[in-house]
């Protein structure tokens, strides 16, 4: 029998799911690298030469594997993650990995064939259909939507899949969450990706057993878990480490250019910058620096490749304000200064631009399609961000507490995805 596979190529973690017998279960496709067995990916790729694989060859590690990869080979390894925010930049058109021309499409193919091997024998022979995930607005400052998909079904076709079909992720999600419903209902999703935020008003109706669904609308913006991140880094750690501080020049008094700091957007990034001429000037400046301790303290957190585990610290501290009022945040390397109590309420302070952003683009969903609050029967939320206090409290100052549920947040879009795929009317689900 034929058989369709949901793909949640995440900006943080990918996943593929199957549809069981009588499509009204899933289950996730387990993948086994050397760094174990997971149901979710890290949307991570290492490269590093291997002189077992010949001189042209290079070992590629996905995932978990792929950071392990990189942190325990820093200086000859080529790490690469959220591959998916490059997709519909047009200023994006290659990068190099040792000396290779590598676009879009090709890396999400190696990744995806990575994917595929540590898959092994749970891979299906006999896929029929791919059902993709895109989100409703791709990330980045003006993307192309266009060019996105035109990369996302180069690198996809590869693969030789019978049909390819794109749906919208919070559709999906929707989808995956409309099984449980008694009765007819207007359903909000609002998902909540590492990159982007995503919401999808659907009525779903059941005809003779059947599932029907009317798109009302959707809306979204290109700001998510990986922005709530970086402010926490913005306020705890580069005021520790020379942000905000000055340098003398030819008797000026200067600002440590801010630009340095903009690395913490991604922690990869801190090890690329190692290799840059800014991370030279940055090490020039520590002379002339008011407080060189503190730009000491950076460039040793950049020379012992402090990236990963600093992004590990921020995110337990995250998690842990999702449960508590004030949290601690650890992290040794900063000496005393790793440290710290955060309260709450200094966090929601720090992402209340974030928060606002989020909030109109729930606003634009419901303004453009006349829907009042009230005419909401269902609130789907999904997605790891969705447990941030701040943001399920937008939705509970707009609907009442009984209508917001959750569930599934890393793996309702594919699993979604893959039942449509098994559905009789998958054209009226893609985008």
């Amino acid at each position: 029998m034929s058989r369709a596979l949901g793909l949640d190529f995440g900006t943080t973690n990918t996943v593929l799911a199957l549809a069981d017998a009588g499509a009204t279960t899933t289950h996730s496709l387990p993948f086994t690298s050397s760094a174990g067995t997971s149901d979710s990916m890290r949307t991570a790729l290492s490269f590093m030469k291997d002189a077992a694989l010949g001189v042209q060859a290079l070992k590629v590690e996905a995932g978990q594997a792929a950071i392990r990869m990189f942190i325990d080979n820093p200086g000859d390894c080529r790490f690469l993650q959220s591959i998916k925010t490059f997709a519909a930049s047009a200023a994006f058109q290659a990068t190099l990995v040792f000396a290779r021309r590598q676009q879009f499409e090709d890396l999400m193919e190696v990744f995806l064939r990575r994917l595929k091997a540590y898959a092994g024998e749970a891979w299906p022979s006999d896929i029929s259909r791919l059902m993709v995930g895109r989100p409703v607005r791709f990330a980045g400052a003006n993307p192309d939507e266009s060019l996105a998909l035109t990369r996302y079904q180069a690198a996809l076709s590869r693969f030789g899949f019978p049909e390819i079909h794109y749906v919208y992720e919070p559709v999906a999600a929707a989808y995956y969450f409309a099984q449980s419903l008694t009765r007819d209902a207007n359903v909000l999703v609002a998902d909540f990706g590492g990159g982007t935020t995503d919401y999808s008003l659907i009525r779903f109706e059941r005809h003779a057993g059947q599932l029907r669904a009317v798109p009302i609308g959707h809306s979204g913006v290109g700001i998510a878990g990986d922005h709530f991140d970086y402010r926490l880094i913005d306020n705890l750690v580069s005021p520790e480490i020379g942000k905000g501080s000055h340098f003398k020049s030819f008797g000026k008094l200067l600002d440590v250019p801010a630009g340095y700091y903009a690395n913490f957007g991604r922690w990869n990034q801190l090890s690329i910058f190692k290799t840059t001429r800014e991370f030279t000037d940055l090490q020039s400046l520590v002379r002339s620096a008011t407080e060189p301790d503190k730009l000491e303290l950076f460039i040793e957190l950049i020379e012992h490749d402090e990236g990963y585990p600093l992004y590990q610290a921020i995110s337990a501290t995250k998690m842990a304000l999702s449960q508590t009022e004030e949290a601690e945040f650890h992290f040794a390397p900063l000496g005393k200064a790793g440290h710290k109590t955060v309260k709450r309420s200094d966090f929601e302070g720090w992402i209340a631009d974030d928060l606002a952003r989020i909030e109109e683009a729930l606003d634009e969903v419901l303004v453009k399609t006349n829907t009042a609050a009230d005419q909401v029967d269902k609130v789907f939320l999904t997605g790891g961000t969705s447990f941030v206090p701040a943001v399920r409290n937008i939705f509970r100052r707009r609907f009442s507490e009984d209508r917001i549920e959750s569930g599934g947040e890393l793996l309702s879009i594919a699993h979604g995805l893959a039942l449509i795929g098994e559905s009789g009317d998958v054209e009226q689900w893609a985008a």
